[in-house]
């Protein structure tokens, strides 16, 4: 068989469901996307618009006709797509009875924009959509005709508030559509989520989602991986518990929002179930390698890889580790490259992990920041006895070691799925990453208005203190101006430190951080709030991690308008550009002034990271305080940005390598 034959018929084959997509790499990665494009040809950004305007004809019609008149047509096209054989003219004419729906139902009506977005959903796209430009809606007109053809829909969203808020606010388009829909939270208990998985809409969060579906597995005995095996045994090989067969149903289709961070972000985080040893009798161990970690010194005794997070002790540092840890009379210091691990892997939570950046103590205990979001991760701890090690670097009670039973990487779960598309701000960033991991094409979807948002080029500076003063000064003018602003950093520690500076200089202000998480929706609701000092009202001003209103509109108001919109402040950029452009996309929604601008210094940990060598360059330029090589300054950091999605790009490979390997010699999982 040829190639081009090999690979048709994997396509095929791929295409009727028989086997799950199989991720290639060199020539054949090249030529399975090229395939993939060719087959999903059809769908182009011309072809939506065509078949869009196509729909609007439809509108004047459809307005006039009886709610009954209207209802009996959502019963006749519900029959035609639950029977998989309707035409082009049919998907037309459901979406625009859906559109209708929706306008009366919640007086929303659908721009042509946003019906080309639901089209390309419906067809398995993945749509770029700039903020503000109404994805909810589009998502709702989509997921009807999804769940009219597929019976059940899962829709994925970045957090259990989200989830809640959609399924609610769209669900009297659903049940006027004869749909049923719910949502999956944290606090629901396995009877009524397997209620819940029955419906036929469900939005959730992927780890909601996923950790149900992989209980599934371990109670119905499919998982035959090593640690898998621990719980079948413990379950007495077969189900057990309130109830006896799957909470979800099966997977038939998924649509994803935010689909840059639920599917690239989120990708490579393995899903992992797991339970606490029976007892505890390591927590003296990482208290005593936390102890002899601090005695060491950087340089002589080990060396830190930040990037891939390692640790390497040298001769001088083994010996001194040997000599504290001879000591020690538990028996685990008595084997010599278990030993050496704890030791690296305490310096490791030492050097590499940082409060206020990847982790934050809350009560007593240690919890995870998620670094793309900004967001409390509770019910999460890292593997491998790292969570204990950051534990004891904290002088924290240790917690119980955790024994893995099941694990999953969401890149694989969403695989499974025969029918996947997804809606971002972000998509055309990470276009070949979605093509070749999950076969999706990305369509950027056009704005509904033009673009009417400042981007002021980024400011270098060469000092970290520098640069927090100009954004200081930055935000006291706008503040001054009547005018809101959203500053946002990276980590939980910069925006307190934002917020100290903007005490300092009386400036009212509002802090949205994962300790503050509680109040996003509020802040968010007001964020686009202007001042008017004949009334005596502050202008918002919002300091907040990258999480602040991902799925959510900030509005301005009149006042703020007439300013110049919303002023979006980065004070830091991140390790890929499609963050950026997310947070900045915060002002200038729906045609909206606006503005965005970008500080950074040649102290930030993208630069120093990622090309320290050009950051000396820079030092060296002219400018005392800020550098006036703008442009090459602009030019290393995003050299240095190219380079950290390059690192990151190369994770979810290696991930995805360990998936496929999973799937060839564990067929069981």
């Amino acid at each position: 068989m040829s190639s081009l034959s090999r690979y048709h018929a994997l396509y095929e084959s791929i295409r009727s469901r028989q086997i799950r997509p199989e991720v290639h790499k060199g020539l054949d990665k090249v030529v399975g996307r090229a395939i993939m494009r060719f087959k999903m040809r059809g769908v182009t950004r011309s072809w939506l618009r065509t078949q869009a305007e196509r729909v609007d004809l439809m509108a004047p019609e459809l307005r006039s006709v009886s709610a009954d008149s209207l209802r009996s047509r959502v019963e006749q096209l519900r029959a035609v797509f639950a029977r998989g054989s309707q035409a082009e003219e049919q998907v037309r004419t459901g979406l625009a009875v859906v559109r209708e729906v929706a306008r009366r139902e919640t007086g929303e009506e659908a721009y042509l924009v946003q019906v080309m977005g639901a089209l390309a959903l419906y067809h398995g796209r993945i749509i770029e959509m700039a903020t503000g430009e109404g994805k909810t809606l589009t998502g709702s007109l989509a997921a009807t005709l999804i769940a009219w053809k597929r019976r059940h829909l899962h829709v994925f969203t970045v957090n259990d508030y989200l989830a809640s808020r959609d399924a609610r606010s769209r669900e009297a388009i659903y049940r006027f559509c004869g749909l049923s829909v719910g949502a999956i939270v944290q606090e629901i208990d396995e009877k009524d989520r397997a209620a819940i998985y029955e419906r036929s809409i469900v939005y959730g969060t992927p780890k909601q989602i996923t950790a149900d579906w992989l209980r599934d597995q371990i109670r119905l005995g499919r998982t035959n991986t090593a640690w898998a095996g621990r719980q079948t045994s413990a379950l007495g090989g077969g189900p057990r518990g309130p109830i006896s067969g799957p909470m979800i149903p099966g997977l038939s289709a998924a649509l994803v929002d935010e689909a840059d961070a639920v599917l690239i972000d989120e990708g490579v985080v393995p899903l992992i179930i797991a339970r606490s040893r029976r007892q505890d009798d390591m927590a003296e161990v990482y208290l005593q390698a936390a102890r002899i970690a601090a005695k060491l010194d950087e340089g002589p005794d080990y060396s830190i890889e930040h990037l891939r997070r390692r640790a390497d002790l040298r001769r001088r540092g083994l010996v001194r580790a040997e000599q504290a840890w001879s000591e020690f009379t538990e028996p685990i210091w008595k084997a010599a490259r278990r030993a050496e691990e704890l030791i690296r892997q305490a310096l490791v939570a030492r050097h590499c992990y940082v409060r206020g950046r990847q982790y934050e103590v809350v009560e007593g205990k240690v919890v995870i920041v998620d670094e793309y979001t900004g967001r409390f991760l509770p019910d999460r701890s890292w593997e491998h006895g790292l969570h204990q090690a950051v534990e004891a670097k904290e002088g924290l009670e240790v917690t119980a070691d955790r024994e893995t039973l099941a694990r999953m990487s969401f890149q694989r779960f969403f695989r499974t799925y025969p029918l996947l598309a997804g809606m971002t701000g972000t998509a055309a960033d990470a276009t070949s990453e979605m093509e070749a991991v999950y076969q999706r094409p990305v369509i950027v979807i056009p704005t509904h208005r033009p673009i009417a948002r400042v981007e002021s080029p980024a400011r270098v500076f060469k000092d970290t203190e520098s640069k927090w003063i100009a954004i200081t000064d930055a935000v006291v003018e706008a503040a001054r101006a009547g005018r809101p602003a959203l500053v946002g950093t990276r980590s939980i520690a910069a925006s307190e430190l934002m917020s100290r500076l903007l005490d300092s200089r009386g400036v009212a202000h509002k802090v949205l951080n994962a300790n503050f998480d509680k109040e996003e929706a509020t802040l968010i609701a007001a964020a686009g709030r202007g001042g008017d000092e004949r009334s005596g009202v502050t202008p918002a001003i919002t300091v907040a991690t990258n999480m602040a209103g991902r799925g959510t509109d900030i509005k301005p108001d009149a006042a703020a308008l007439a300013v110049g919109g919303l002023l979006v402040v980065l004070t830091e950029m991140h390790g890929a550009k499609r963050i950026d452009r997310q947070f900045m996309g915060r002002s200038g929604r729906q045609g909206d002034p606006g503005q965005a601008m970008v500080f950074v210094s040649l102290d930030d940990e993208l630069i120093v990271r990622h090309a320290p060598w050009a950051a000396a360059v820079l030092r060296a330029s002219p400018g005392r305080v800020e550098c006036r090589w703008g442009w090459l300054g602009r030019a290393a950091f995003r050299l240095a940005q190219r380079r950290s999605e390059a690192r990151d790009r190369r994770s979810r490979e290696a991930v995805l390598r360990q998936d496929t390997w999973m799937e060839k010699y564990l067929p069981g999982t």
